[in-house]
């Protein structure tokens, strides 16, 4: 099944003007010169995810400078039927109203189990030389994707692990009061844990099989995750159990007084974190920049292939200001992967394949 945009009605959203787009099945390139609303297109069509601004912006950022309030209208096809998602957000409310085939939302959990999509970004380089939260925010979503319940174990440990960081720095902290945070915690965590390794396993395979097609020279990129709670030779079940549980819980009675006399909760799944590496050895300290974009592109395009073959649904591509950078080999790549997706992506180039759209100062004109 096919995942596809079929009509796109934008106002008030940052520089763009009152826009409807009506894009192909396939592929669409949006062209133009910097900063005239390209990458604001694509990411009108991200945030019909339910998730933030891939800019890590506030909501109210999205909104024009001479507009009171943004409105996005998406009409998709998904799982052999139409569907329509309205999102609105105002300077004078706090609120965002949500409506996904006209029946209100509390939150961006049903848009993100309806409309899948993958978005690639210039940015997204740091996936191979930043912090280890990007790359766990990486996995997060891929295993979300798959499972999208798994959102809320994430939201559930991250509440507890809060309230366990807030108990340890009260100097009058007790045994009794951790072991409470302590089983929420492992109980939470197991899961989460579980799922990220079962998805590092499957990530691994792709990257090496499309790591070495894009190189072509012999190079293997591994990909195999890291984590902070259970040892590297740890014998993961075919399903989270209670020995994965007790495990878990061990680990932070063994570190209590370290975590009580520094603050804060030295292990668990917010120190994983997924390790990369090209012939043995880390990409984030050996790689040049070209093998550094082409894992990040390896690795969203792995995202999209497990994702197509695990749930049987073509997710919506996003490129932003991506395929100009890339040779013939890694552009036949992103083709071969994406070629039955429908995919939107943007250029400063003036070449236009297939169906033309061209920004200018925040007006879309396509031929």
């Amino acid at each position: 099944m096919k995942i596809f945009v079929t009509e796109l009605k934008v106002s008030g959203f940052r520089n763009l003007a009152p826009t409807v787009y009506h894009p192909l099945e396939k592929f669409n390139m949006i062209t133009g010169r910097n900063a005239q609303g390209k990458t604001n297109l694509i990411e009108a069509i991200w945030l019909m995810t339910g998730c933030r601004s891939f800019r890590g912006s506030k909501d109210r950022d999205c909104i024009g400078f001479d507009s009171s309030c943004a409105e996005i209208e998406l009409s998709f096809c998904s799982r052999l039927r139409s569907q329509k998602i309205y999102y609105r957000i105002c300077r004078s409310s706090r609120e965002k109203k949500i409506m996904l085939n006209g029946i209100p939302c509390s939150g961006g959990k049903k848009l993100f189990e309806q409309f899948c999509c993958i978005a690639f970004l210039p940015s997204d380089i740091s996936l191979c030389e930043g912090m280890p939260e990007k790359r766990r925010t990486f996995l997060d979503m891929c295993c979300s994707q798959l499972k999208p319940s798994l959102m809320d174990y994430i939201r559930k440990y991250n509440l507890i692990y809060a309230h366990r960081s807030a108990v340890l720095k009260n100097n009058t902290v007790s045994r009794k009061e951790l072991d409470i945070w302590n089983e929420q915690l492992a109980a939470a965590g197991a899961v989460i844990s579980h799922a990220r390794h079962s998805y590092s396993c499957r990530l691994d395979k792709v990257c090496r099989e499309l790591y070495g097609i894009a190189a072509g020279n012999g190079e293997e990129l591994t990909v195999s995750y890291r984590s902070g709670i259970y040892p590297k030779d740890y014998q993961y079940p075919e399903k989270p159990d209670s020995r994965m549980i007790s495990d878990y819980r061990k680990k932070l009675e063994i570190s209590e007084n370290d975590d009580i006399r520094l603050g804060y909760t030295q292990h668990g799944i917010h120190r994983d974190d997924l390790s990369l590496k090209i012939n043995g050895l880390p990409v984030k300290l050996y790689a040049s920049q070209g093998q550094k974009k082409s894992s990040a592109l390896v690795m969203k395009l792995a995202q999209a292939d497990i994702l197509k073959n695990e749930t049987g649904e073509n997710p919506v591509i996003l490129l932003d200001d991506v395929m100009s950078e890339l040779d013939s080999s890694r552009q036949q790549l992103v083709s071969r992967i994406t070629g039955d997706m429908q995919v939107f992506a943007t250029s400063c180039g003036a070449e236009m394949p297939e169906f033309s759209c061209r920004m200018e100062n925040g007006v879309l004109e396509c031929s």
